[in-house]
């Protein structure tokens, strides 16, 4: 059973999260040539203050 877990920053629409969901479960179906019923896709949202870009928290980065 493969198991895709993707992390991003929080703040995306719920739809853009399904979305991301069901293209990633087609992909590893396609390529991996498996059912898509025994494809698990975990989404985990970080908050901006905790991902660090060169040191520097999300949000602090201007224009983020």
């Amino acid at each position: 059973m493969p198991i895709v877990h993707i992390e991003v920053l929080e703040g995306r629409p719920v739809e853009k999260i399904k979305k991301l969901i069901e293209n990633v479960t087609d992909t590893v179906v396609e390529t991996l040539e498996v059912p898509k019923q025994n494809v698990r896709v975990l989404v985990s949202e970080v908050p901006k203050t905790h991902w660090g870009i060169g040191g520097t928290p999300v949000s602090d980065i201007q224009g983020r």
